[in-house]
C-alpha cells in the first residue's frame, strides 16, 4: 500500500502545479518523498499507529484549513468534517481468514481494519479501489455504498524493464534463467506452503530442475517450514536471500526464469505486472483479480491444486515457443499500467469531490 501511495503522489507532482498539497507521514529515517513547491511533507510524531491517524492527523487538518482528505491505506480518522476520499485496497479483512499464522501485529491490524471501516464507510465521499473484482466485493459487502467506489488500477514504475547490465555483484554473478522466482511472503494467502510442495513435485518431473529463489524469507521460519512439511530433499535447490531492497528487485527478475505467484487472493496483483515488464513469464493463480490484470498473458494453474501449479511450472519450461510468446505478451500487456494514469484519474476525483461540496 505504501508503494501505491508513493507512486500516486509521485505521478500527482508531475501533472499537478496549482492545487496545494500537504502530504502527512509518520516519523522515521526513510525519506521516499522529495517537497516540490506545492507538495509540503509534514511528519506527525508518533509511531503509534490509532494515535496518529485519530488524533493527530484531525489536528493537522483543522491546522491547515483542508479542503479534502485522501487516505490512502483502509483506514482514516473518524473525527473530520471535510470530504473523504479512501482508498480501501480490498476488503480481505472482512473475509474469513486464510491460515493463521500472523503476528500479534497483524491481528491488531485486522482488528482494528474491521472496527473502523464499516463506520468510516458510512461518511465517505468516494472509495477508490484497485480492480474491478474489488469493486464488486465491497459493493455486495457495502450496497449503499455501489455508487460511490470507482476503480484505479496500479501502476507499474519504469525502473522494471529488461537489462542488460547488473549493478549488484551478487545478481551479476547468476546465470540468467537459472532459477524460479518467489517472493517469500509468510502471509498464508500468499500459498507458500503448496509452493514448496509443488516445486518439490516440479524437480520429480523436470529435466532442468532449476533452482528456485525465496526472496524476503528468513532462513529459519524455510528450514522450521520443510521439517513440517517433510521437505527436506529440496532444500539444497533452495536459494534464500533473506532481504532484497526494493531498488534491488528489478535484477532479480531480470535473472529469473520465471515468476511464480500462485496467491489464493489478490486484489490487485502488481508484482506479476513488475516481472511482465521484466520480460519474465509468470505462473500464477486463476483466482480473485490477476485473471483481470494477467488476462491471457500468463500460464494459470489452481492455487489450491498442488499438481496444478507443478504442471504450469513444466507446461512454461518444456514449451520454448509458449515462454516467447508470454515474455512478448507480458511485456506488451505491463504498459498498460502507468502511475501517471493512476495519478491522473486520482486528481478528476479530487476535482469531481471539489465540484460535489
Amino acid at each position: 500500500m505504501d508503494f501505491v501511495a508513493l507512486e500516486m503522489i509521485r505521478g500527482l507532482q508531475k501533472l499537478d502545479t496549482d492545487n496545494s498539497y500537504i502530504i502527512a507521514v509518520g516519523p522515521g529515517e526513510d525519506r521516499c518523498l522529495s517537497e516540490t513547491r506545492n507538495f509540503r511533507i509534514v511528519v506527525l510524531e508518533s509511531s503509534n499507529y490509532f494515535i496518529w491517524e485519530q488524533i493527530l492527523l484531525p489536528q493537522l487538518l483543522k491546522k491547515v484549513k483542508a479542503d479534502l482528505l485522501h487516505c490512502t491505506s483502509n483506514t482514516a480518522p473518524l473525527n473530520m468534517h471535510i470530504p473523504l476520499v479512501l482508498t480501501l485496497h480490498d476488503i480481505i479483512f472482512m473475509e474469513k481468514k486464510i491460515g493463521n499464522n500472523a503476528s500479534m501485529y497483524q491481528n491488531l491490524g485486522r482488528i482494528y481494519r474491521r472496527w473502523i471501516v464499516p463506520k468510516i464507510l458510512k461518511k465517505v465521499h468516494t472509495v477508490i479501489t484497485v480492480s474491478d473484482y474489488e469493486q464488486t466485493n465491497i459493493a455486495t459487502a457495502f450496497p449503499k455504498l455501489r455508487e460511490q467506489i470507482v476503480t484505479v488500477y496500479n501502476g507499474v514504475s519504469p525502473r522494471f524493464k529488461p537489462l542488460t547490465a547488473f549493478a549488484d555483484p551478487r545478481f551479476a554473478s547468476w546465470e540468467k534463467g537459472s532459477y524460479w522466482l518467489l517472493l517469500g511472503n509468510t502471509d498464508p494467502k500468499k500459498n507458500l506452503k503448496n509452493t514448496l510442495k509443488a516445486y518439490a513435485c516440479y524437480l520429480q518431473e523436470s529435466r532442468h530442475q532449476k533452482k528456485m529463489l525465496l526472496a524476503d524469507l528468513d532462513q529459519a521460519h524455510l528450514d522450521k517450514l520443510l521439517i513440517e512439511l517433510d521437505l527436506h530433499a529440496i532444500k539444497e535447490y533452495l536459494i534464500v536471500e533473506e532481504y532484497i531492497a526494493h531498488d534491488l528487485l528489478v535484477q532479480v527478475y531480470n535473472k529469473a526464469f520465471a515468476f511464480l505467484y500462485p496467491s489464493v487472493r489478490e486484489s490487485f496483483g502488481l508484482p506479476l505486472l513488475e516481472a511482465m515488464a521484466c520480460g519474465i513469464p509468470v505462473v500464477t493463480s486463476d483466482t480473485s483479480a490477476i485473471p483481470e490484470v494477467a488476462q491471457d498473458n500468463v500460464v494459470y494453474s489452481h492455487p489450491n491444486d498442488i499438481n496444478s501449479i507443478a504442471a504450469g511450472m513444466l507446461q512454461l519450461e518444456n514449451d520454448p515457443d509458449l515462454y516467447d510468446s508470454l515474455v512478448a505478451k507480458g511485456l506488451a500487456r505491463s504498459t498498460k499500467f502507468d502511475w501517471n494514469q493512476t495519478a491522473a484519474k486520482t486528481l478528476d476525483i479530487y476535482e469531481a469531490v471539489h465540484l460535489s461540496k
